[in-house]
């Protein structure tokens, strides 16, 4: 008995936490990436245990607003929509200035429809198809009351997660995989909630960590025009997994590729890109429209930054607001100014009244054309002259980085040399080469959920090997 409180107290003197866990899988994220991960990997037969650093799951995915992006799903087909996985492809190789990891792209885009029907299957509604800036068909799946798509992913997931009575640590941060001679993963270490570190073993580690939006100082370093940038992230988007990933000997790819999202509030707020698929127009200082609204992310928001002060204001009419129960929780937070005539509204917003008048009504006119001939916008839903009319100031603010950790098409890592880590794999925003220069509006969560499951897979199938 001397002798265990003796090894006791000095494992605390050391900072050393007693206890050593075994399991299957160690997932480093509670997103829709390692949530995704874990599920799949459990219902093969694995056990689990996810990571997460901060008091409450979810990161980002919890903030994503507009859809999850995929061609020839079932609801496309029963509303209509001509897509295809082809188009689907080109699109995104397009929007990412093709410089994407084409077999990355070629698995998100032919692979999307089954996590769509997967996340249905496990109750999640997705009902609604809508259109995000550079597609050429809706493809935004979405729920049928228009609300936020990551919470409805988080909800779905979570159920499944407790169903299967998965354990989820929280306040848990990896601090280093562990490796064995050979340089198979075999664990990893731990700080837990009270600071101590403690170790983990496993057979395989899935990274769903999440990017670096949230992390200025690492976001400078690799593209220094954006320092000093508001941010559209959770505060615990600091890429952590990247740090670890690089430990670990691991790769990385396309590191300078950070996009501004051109919607945020000057604090931060996204206001999601399905407000102008569902019809809102951009107009800047002076109440002149200057853009196409459904450019890719990277254009609009260089436009933008053209305009005087480099920002801009969102605008809507009220049958835009009944398009989508998250445009109204703009509204009931206070982001919006509104008014019954475009007077009044250009008042609260500081424009010249007779232009945005002119403006407004110049877009009416094109909508009724069918016809945009100014900029070329393809889709315009609605002729925006039904008050009350709402604006919100938005500007560019650093949404999504995508760049991060080499990954191949089994989702496993890679290491310097170009070979995989055996026993690592990453899924998500912790990886790269998946969205290129651009990622469009609504693939981030076809990204997550279908490389999440590929990498339980993935580990799965490492498992299985290690046994024969």
């Amino acid at each position: 008995m001397k002798k265990l409180v003796l090894a006791l107290a000095l494992a605390g003197a050391l900072g050393v936490h007693a206890e050593t866990l075994k399991t299957d899988v160690v997932v480093i994220g509670s997103g829709g990436a390692g949530l995704s991960s874990a599920v799949t990997t459990h219902d093969l037969g694995n056990q689990v245990i996810v990571l997460e650093k901060m008091g409450i799951i979810g990161g980002n995915t919890n903030r994503a607003e507009g859809g999850i992006n995929a061609a020839e799903t079932q609801q496309q087909k029963e509303a209509g929509i001509p897509d295809t996985v082809d188009q689907f492809f080109s699109d995104t190789m397009k929007g990412g200035h093709d410089i994407n990891d084409a077999r990355l792209v070629r698995v998100v885009t032919t692979k999307a429809k089954d996590s769509v029907a997967w996340l249905t299957s496990l109750g999640a509604d997705l009902k609604t198809v809508g259109r995000a800036g550079g597609a050429k068909f809706n493809r935004a799946h979405r729920p049928s009351d228009g609300s936020a798509v990551g919470p409805e992913i988080m909800k779905t997931l979570w159920k499944a997660v407790k169903d299967r009575n998965i354990e989820v640590r929280r306040n848990s941060q990896a601090v280093e995989i562990l490796k064995n001679k050979k340089g198979a993963v075999v664990g990893v270490k731990v700080k837990g909630k009270d600071g101590k570190v403690y170790t983990i073993e496993s057979k395989a580690v899935v990274l769903a960590t999440g990017g670096f939006g949230a992390n200025n100082a690492m976001v400078t370093k690799y593209k220094p025009s954006l320092k000093g940038y508001a941010t559209t992230n959770h505060a615990g988007a600091t890429g952590d997994g990247i740090t670890l990933a690089l430990k670990a000997g691991a790769s990385l790819v396309d590191m300078d590729q950070i996009q501004a999202h051109p919607t945020a509030t000057p604090d931060g707020v996204l206001i999601s890109e399905s407000v102008r698929g569902d019809g809102a127009i951009l107009v800047n200082s002076q109440g002149k429209r200057f853009t196409n609204e459904l450019l890719t992310r990277d254009v609009v928001s260089n436009n933008e930054l053209k305009q005087p002060g480099r920002f801009a204001w969102i605008v809507w009419d009220e049958p835009v607001t009944k398009t989508a129960k998250l445009i109204q929780e703009y509204i009931h937070m206070g982001l919006a100014v509104t008014g019954n005539t475009y007077e009044e509204l250009a008042q609260k917003m500081n424009v010249p009244a007779d232009a945005l008048v002119a403006t407004m009504k110049r877009y009416s006119e094109l909508q009724a054309k069918g016809k945009d001939e100014d900029f070329g916008r393809a889709d315009m839903p609605q002729a925006l002259k039904t008050a009350p009319f709402y604006a919100v100031k938005v500007q560019p603010a650093v949404h999504h980085t995508m760049g991060g950790v080499h990954i191949d098409t089994k989702a496993e890592v890679i290491d310097t040399k170009g070979q995989p880590i055996p026993g690592l794999f990453a899924a998500g925003e912790v990886t790269g080469g998946v969205h290129g220069g651009n990622r469009l509006g609504g693939n981030a969560q076809a990204d997550i959920v279908t490389f999440g499951r590929i990498s339980g897979q993935s580990a799965d199938a490492y498992i299985k090997g290690l046994t024969k």
